[in-house]
């Protein structure tokens, strides 16, 4: 699909000026960050890092990608909407990274956030039906069904590109592949105001990045995490879910599918073991990563590799061609592969291995007649064992 020149260079310089914003206020927000004391100081075992490291760098990021929107994007009713709700985002971060603050309080929050931009015309009016079978291809939804609909969906994606920011560069690193597959995506299908917010979520990510991979010198704090979330969740309504196709239900949780699975993942544990599905714990896929003997860094490019298949994904199930169902299967069977062993501790896999060993030792047993002396001599030893 042929596109405007002139559009295109909007897209790169939004990426390229983002970039310099963010990278050169990222010096600025750590010198903030130690006067007023938004400082990460390691006092659990959740914490990776071993020495206290200044948080806010999440405004860097705010910083770059809202002079890229400003210079390069059209500001129309529903960006208006996301932009507001993005401040809203932004300083419940920044209060929470300099004084942490009730969940409760924060979740009440977002909820308004997220009903900024629905009153604006962000909103989910209808998704692909799963069900390929069915005669009805597409969900519509009324008014009321809609606004919950995109609350949660807002809600939910924010909250889970904050749970995944436990490691150096991951929670950064997995929303800028997260927002160029959005920006490829976009580009396919000509829509421009999302490519060039896209774009400059990618710049403002990559140009905080140096300061936040490992060993970083800089996390993004709740600031950086709910707004990358925030910003992402709004994109997606504004361009995944807008296009009547078959495929339109699958690209967006394809897309940010790291965080939804971790997030899901986490709740549904939380719950099994009678806790609260707010209460933090070091049980996040990341943490497994580590405990599997993987350092940081190989950890975080794992991640990255996932994310990266799963957007491959993506883009592939947005166009045509013979190989799209086999790419995603593949994509998808690497993934599963993946997530199994992380899930699984190696400790459950060896027990289950072991499990199954005696299983076959007790039936090879059950069919070889039995030795006249051998019960005698043997049975003190498995009552024993058992």
């Amino acid at each position: 699909m042929l596109l405007d020149n002139r559009l295109l260079v909007n897209v790169f310089l939004a990426l390229v000026v983002s970039l310099v914003v963010s990278f050169l206020t990222s010096p600025v927000v750590k010198n903030f960050a130690y006067k007023v004391g938004a400082i990460d100081v390691p006092k659990d075992a959740r914490r990776m890092h071993k020495v206290p490291i200044p948080r806010l760098g999440g405004l860097a990021i705010f910083f770059g990608f809202i002079v890229g929107i400003l210079l390069f994007g059209k500001i129309d009713r529903q960006m208006q909407g996301i932009l507001l709700g993005a401040v809203v985002i932004v300083v419940l971060g920044v209060v929470d990274d300099i004084t942490p603050l009730p969940a409760k309080l924060k979740f009440v929050v977002q909820i308004i956030a997220a009903l900024i931009p629905v009153f604006h015309g962000v909103v989910i009016r209808a998704v692909s039906n799963p069900n390929l079978l069915s005669d009805n291809a597409y969900w519509q939804m009324g008014n009321v069904s809609s606004v919950v609909i995109t609350v949660l969906w807002i809600v939910a994606i924010t909250n889970s590109v904050n749970l995944i920011d436990g490691l150096d560069g991951l929670a950064v690193g997995v929303s800028t592949i997260s927002a160029t597959t959005v920006l490829v995506i976009s580009l396919l299908v000509s829509d421009m105001q999302v490519a060039i917010a896209m774009a400059a979520l990618v710049g403002a990510c990559a140009g905080f990045m140096p300061y936040n991979l490992n060993p970083a010198k800089m996390f993004m704090g709740d600031t950086g995490a709910t707004f990358l979330g925030y910003i992402l969740a709004t994109m997606s309504i504004q361009g995944l879910f807008k296009f009547y196709a078959i495929i339109s239900f699958a690209v967006p949780f394809l897309i940010l599918g790291l965080p939804i699975f971790d997030t899901a993942f986490a709740f549904i544990r939380r719950i099994a073991h009678g806790q609260s599905p707010m209460q933090a714990d070091r049980s996040h896929v990341h943490h497994r990563l580590i405990d599997m003997g993987l350092n940081q860094k190989q950890a975080v490019a794992t991640l990255y590799v996932i994310s990266a298949i799963l957007g491959l994904s993506a883009v592939v199930l947005t166009t045509s061609g013979e190989v799209k169902a086999m790419v995603l299967l593949l994509a998808l069977c690497v993934v599963g592969v993946v997530a199994a062993r992380v899930v699984f501790p190696r400790e459950i896999r060896e027990e289950l291995h072991e499990e199954m060993e005696e299983l076959k030792e007790l039936g090879h047993s059950k069919n070889q007649e039995p030795k006249p002396e051998e019960p005698d001599e043997q049975a003190p030893e498995h009552k024993e064992d058992k």
